[in-house]
């Protein structure tokens, strides 16, 4: 199906809503006193566990300390599954709770997003809700979103990403929902929580960040109220990142991730997004991989696909780089974006190809075990013609790619696909 027929429900540009914030180091102590004012009195925390800090465990203690009687699930996993989303609904109406609180980054969001959705509709599956705004109830559950990442922006975003666990083993999807109905009811941004992040997904997620800023200032939207966010968080990331990632006590940087993150989604948010994101859906549908790894490794890739139809676009990206641009040409600019991006990508430490990604950095999770054993016959990227096909053709069928720049056909997107999976990026920059 053609873009311009994917794009044709959408003929007016809407505005999408923000839920309010609290934004700043310290913030995470109001999640309490919050709390009581949005009228909470037995609320579900969501949270992966955060396994290694004690930051749930202090926030759930803080809850009690003002008075409310919190339950705990803290299975949710990494790309959220749809049994982590109905687990928490059972556990959600077992308790009799009245209302969510999400700990971590977008995979606690999402899922809890998922969760008051289906919540709201007397507990269907999350998987009825796929696509753009299928909920029939706008009213559900109120809702905190306490991040602990810089990247992904659910907390004040309208989207969530769900993988669907009862499709083919051999034909995986993970999907996106976008609703308004989803939206938080208070987004907490607090850069102190930040620090116990590790390395690894402090960069990843700083990439989900230029993804979520740069898809949106390309898009073929061209939402003009999105741009000025987008363009200012490229410039946030390009500041910022290599010190988050290698100094992660470092305020500054930490704040200043923080900030682009939260621009970057709302950039997004009525902007739209593209291929990048439609590319890490389709790898982690099939490998459980990181979010925001599967956006490093494919945004340069993407850039480079989408150039030819937005160079002054991507001259602006370079200079929002601190590239100098002066006297280059908006070609010669947009290229010295994509090298930035590749120097960037470099800096922080991520792996550049998906068959250099190791196995023991995939996501743990239930799916790999008992009889199903959902992700065992990929234990690990081969990049080979059966994958590259595979992934493209997810790529094609998800909601983040009619946005993208430039038109995407199967013989388009191929060879994208095909070079995130073993080509070099020295490739793109003769």
């Amino acid at each position: 199906m053609k873009v311009e027929e994917l794009l044709k429900p959408f003929p007016l540009k809407e505005f999408h809503p923000f839920p309010r914030a609290l934004m700043g180091p310290g913030a995470h102590e109001m999640i309490g006193p919050e709390a009581i004012k949005l009228g909470f009195t037995k609320p579900l925390v969501m949270t992966s566990g955060l396994r290694g800090t004690d930051i749930v465990h202090n926030i759930v203690e803080s809850l009690k300390y003002h008075g409310l009687e919190p339950v705990l699930y803290d299975q949710v996993e990494s790309n959220p599954k749809d049994y982590n989303v109905m687990d928490s609904v059972t556990l959600y109406q077992e308790n009799r709770c009245d209302s969510f609180i999400s700990i971590g980054g977008g995979s606690s969001h999402d899922a809890c997003k998922g969760a008051r959705v289906s919540v709201a509709h007397d507990g269907r599956n999350v998987n009825d809700f796929e696509g753009f705004n299928k909920s029939e109830n706008p009213n559900n559950p109120p809702h905190i979103a306490v991040s602990t990442t810089a990247g992904t922006g659910s907390e004040t975003s309208w989207a969530y990403v769900i993988t669907d666990t009862t499709t083919d083993p051999e034909n995986p999807h993970k999907y996106v929902a976008f609703d308004d109905a989803s939206v938080t009811s208070l987004a907490i941004d607090d850069p102190v929580l930040y620090y116990d992040c590790p390395v690894d997904y402090t960069a990843q997620c700083g990439f989900d960040v230029l993804a979520h800023a740069s898809e949106p200032y390309v898009s073929r939207l061209n939402f003009q109220p999105s741009l000025g966010n987008a363009l200012h968080a490229i410039k946030l990331t390009a500041q910022h990142l290599r010190e988050a990632t290698w100094n992660g006590q470092d305020l500054a940087g930490r704040e200043g991730m923080m900030y682009a993150q939260y621009i970057a989604a709302q950039a997004f948010n009525s902007g739209g997004l593209g291929i990048i994101h439609s590319i890490s859906h389709a790898v982690s549908a099939f490998y459980d991989t990181h979010h925001g790894l599967n956006n490093a490794i494919a945004l340069p890739r993407v850039w480079a696909f989408n150039m030819p139809v937005a160079y002054k676009r991507f001259a602006d990206i370079a200079r929002a780089m601190g590239i100098d641009t002066h006297g280059m040409t908006d070609v010669q600019a947009a290229d010295a974006a994509l090298a930035a991006a590749i120097r960037l990508l470099r800096d922080v430490g991520i792996a550049e190809r998906f068959v250099d990604v190791k196995k023991d950095t995939y996501s743990k999770n239930r799916l790999g075990e008992g009889p199903t054993k959902y992700y065992e016959r990929r234990k690990e990227i081969k990049g080979d013609a059966e994958d590259v096909d595979a992934i493209t053709r997810h790529v094609l069928g998800d909601a983040c790619t009619p946005g993208n720049a430039k038109e995407c056909t199967f013989d388009t997107v191929r060879p994208v696909v095909e070079h995130c999976m073993t080509g070099d990026l020295d490739d793109l920059l003769s």
